[in-house]
């Protein structure tokens, strides 16, 4: 080897060392500094890293029915972990035990075998994990069971269980009034809610608090310190206006049509007179399946044209204008009449000549409401529309419930005014209205002139009491005069006693009303696109008994494809059912007698099995009266010499109102539907140990207090 290579290779050899003690130097320089400038704020950063604050959910209020009845209610689900190097769970307890534990929880994993299961508890335990996960979204029923197992019986110290509470939305009556109720949509990250649980939402959710938590490896993190825990605050509690057995009635009802009808969707409506509340609303959507759904909240949501259902405000308009009166001839010559060359015609024409006011009203004439309203107006077309809008239906109602679409009424101003406009508008088209806008407008008749705000909530508790109350609102006191108050009152008990809504006119209560049928329009290609591309929709409005009007009630069916359409054969009818159903139950306006006083000699039954009840009075000579011939329960209720047959709602989810039935009749019904009965007394039912419409489940224990039928004083003759 020369001397040059030898001088090379220790050259190479030094400036190696010379780095290598520079990289130290460079080492020791970053540790002195870290040391001495850096210490504190590594330190920091480490500590956040493995202590984090958490926020801790707060209980969600609960949506209750009108009578207190659970909608809507947070249970508790839980996430269970177990530290195994807790102080008391000590090597000797933990063998002893850890067998037995893991056939135990085997049954609750279901996907693992007890030696899968003994064999993750004992690597946990090696490594003394202090947070290792059981199970997630464990029920309550579950969390008692396990409670129980093997080591965890030792208790929450001394077993090492750690039970972490977490909150999961339910509906106890699943699907029903879901769309109203409401519920949670999105992603975690981005969830919203809709219906009252999105509007009341503020109030529902309360206050979170938050714990301390120590990272435990991962991503698992244990609660720590629990002195510094800050407690939540939980929401409050919404009642609603919603009578929950009557929903659900009209749920059942408005289905069987839609099914029969093969329609694409439909709604119904059911107010409060004097309130304003909302008693039922059912918004029911056909599905890619073919079943029917609450996916929409049409009747709030859903504005277009109303069809002839508008044709109450033309006629109020008229009316309160002093232009018209119900005697008023209205010629319509043969049905058909023609406005700047299109044509309009009334579907079923009877006879030619002229009709009343009142005529044309009740027969849904549209030829005669175009005449009529653009015979006055068409000189001055802006006072009709002034008119409609001193009714106020022009104006969105700022319901308790987001998704309301605003109503329109167009005026004269607009650049989509025509010749045409007028007569069009006078019979519910180039309008558009919402379900919850018509019968806001129709229950102000009922309601003598004063119109009231739809409520959907009645009250805000916290702990059972009443922190907020939301009394009826008044949005107007005088929509038109008492006069043509009384004569539209008139009109639509004509429309049902011989009208186009005679087939629902009712021999027991007076109904009012008006029936509807519009052509959909097909977005911009117009309406008349060929026989098998038109859409209807039929719906009737109205309110009962007329006398004393208690409800206001709209019912919509959108595209049937069954060959009927109009309102009075797809929407009246369900009309009918429910109006019959509210009837029977509101004994203290429509019966206003106590049953006793009534035909002392008559023989005394209050509610029993349709079939039985027929056959027995039939027997002893009675007339009978049956409201729905294919109800399998009914109420009894005598009215002069006749017996009425009232339906008794029976659902396969609530408790039925078996009060006045005979002792057999009730067992059959009650242990028909898997409730066990124990009887006290003889004779009918008196009172019940379950509250008629209370969520009911097999096994559930019912009480019933039976006694024999007072004596009744001696008729006088």
């Amino acid at each position: 080897m020369t001397q040059d290579v030898r001088k090379g290779i220790m050259t190479r050899v030094y400036l190696v060392y010379l780095g290598i003690l520079f990289f130290g130097l460079a080492v020791l320089g970053r540790a002195f500094y870290i040391q001495n400038f850096e210490k504190k704020e590594l330190l920091e950063m480490a500590k956040k890293q493995e202590m984090q604050v958490f926020p801790i959910e707060a209980i969600r209020g609960n949506i209750l029915s009108d009578d207190g009845t659970l909608l809507a209610v947070s249970v508790p689900i839980f996430e269970l972990r177990m530290d195994l190097d807790a102080d008391s769970l000590t090597d000797e307890v933990f063998k002893n035990g850890v067998d037995s534990l893991a056939i135990c929880l085997a049954g609750i994993y279901k996907d693992k075998s007890p030696m899968q299961v003994r064999d993750k508890l004992w690597e946990a335990h090696r490594n003394q994990e202090r947070y290792f996960l059981i199970k997630r979204d464990v029920t309550y029923p579950e969390l008692k069971k396990i409670r129980k197992f093997p080591i965890f019986r030792r208790g929450k110290y001394k077993g090492g269980l750690i039970v972490i509470p977490q909150w999961e939305r339910e509906l106890p009556y699943k699907s029903l009034a879901r769309r109203i109720i409401g519920y949670e949509k999105g992603e975690a990250d981005q969830k919203i809610y809709v219906g009252m649980e999105g509007k009341f939402t503020k109030e529902l959710e309360g206050v979170g608090g938050s714990r301390m938590m120590r990272r435990m490896g991962g991503s698992s993190w244990m609660p720590v310190d629990i002195e510094s825990q800050v407690e939540p605050q939980n929401g409050l509690d919404i009642v609603t206006t919603i009578d929950i057995e009557l929903q659900d009635m009209a749920e059942a009802a408005l289905r069987r049509e839609l099914i029969a009808d093969s329609a694409d969707h439909g709604c119904l409506v059911v107010m409060e007179v004097k309130t304003g509340y909302i008693k039922a609303m059912v918004n029911l959507g056909r599905t890619k399946k073919g079943t029917y759904e609450e996916m929409f909240n049409y009747a709030i949501g859903e504005s277009n044209e109303p069809g002839s259902t508008f044709k109450l405000a033309s006629f109020l308009v008229a009316l309160e204008d002093g232009k018209v009166d119900l005697n008023t001839m209205i010629p319509i010559g043969n049905g058909v009449v023609y406005f700047s060359g299109h044509k309009i015609e009334d579907s079923h024409h009877e006879g030619s000549g002229s009709l009343t006011a009142q005529q044309v009203f009740e027969k849904s004439s549209n030829v005669g409401t175009a005449k009529m309203i653009y015979g006055i107006y068409s000189s001055q077309p802006q006072k009709f529309i002034d008119g409609l809008y001193r009714l106020g239906i022009n104006r969105p109602l700022n319901l308790q419930i987001d998704g309301e679409a605003p109503p329109y009424i167009k005026n004269t101003k607009s650049k989509y005014w025509s010749a045409l406009s007028l007569p069009w508008m006078a019979y519910g088209y180039e309008v558009a209205m919402a379900p919850i806008h018509l019968i806001t407008l129709y229950n102000a008749i009922a309601n003598n002139g004063m119109m009231v705000k739809p409520l959907f909530v009645k009250e805000i508790l916290r702990n059972g009491e009443a922190i907020q109350k939301f009394d009826p609102v008044v949005i107007n006191p005088q929509v038109v005069s008492p006069s043509t108050v009384q004569k539209a009152r008139i009109m639509m008990e004509g429309v049902v006693q011989h009208g186009t809504g005679t087939a629902i006119n009712s021999p027991l209560y007076r109904i009012a009303g008006k029936t509807g049928t519009a052509q959909l329009a097909q977005n911009n290609r117009g309406y008349n696109q060929g026989t098998k591309n038109i859409r209807y929709k039929g719906s009737f409005v109205g309110f009962f008994p007329v006398n004393d009007p208690r409800y206001t009630m709209i019912v919509v069916i959108v595209d049937p494809r069954k060959g009927k359409y109009y309102g009075a054969s797809v929407a009246a009818p369900v009309f009918r059912e429910i109006s019959d159903r509210l009837y029977s139950r509101q004994e203290d306006i429509l019966f206003p007698f106590k049953r006793d006083s009534v035909n002392s000699l008559m023989p005394f039954a209050h509610a029993g099995r349709q079939s039985d009840l027929n056959e027995a009075y039939n027997i002893l000579g009675y007339s009978i009266s049956k409201v729905d011939v294919r109800a399998p329960w009914t109420q009894a209720i005598p009215t002069g010499s006749k017996i009425v047959l009232y339906p008794e709602a029976v659902s396969r989810n609530l408790m039925p109102d078996v009060s006045g039935m005979g002792l057999r009749d009730a067992i059959f019904l009650l242990e028909q539907m898997g409730l066990n009965v124990v009887v006290n007394g003889r004779g009918s039912v008196v009172t019940q140990s379950v509250k008629p419409g209370t969520l009911i489940n097999k096994g559930m224990l019912v009480v019933l207090d039976l006694q024999g039928p007072k004596a009744k004083a001696k008729s006088q003759t």
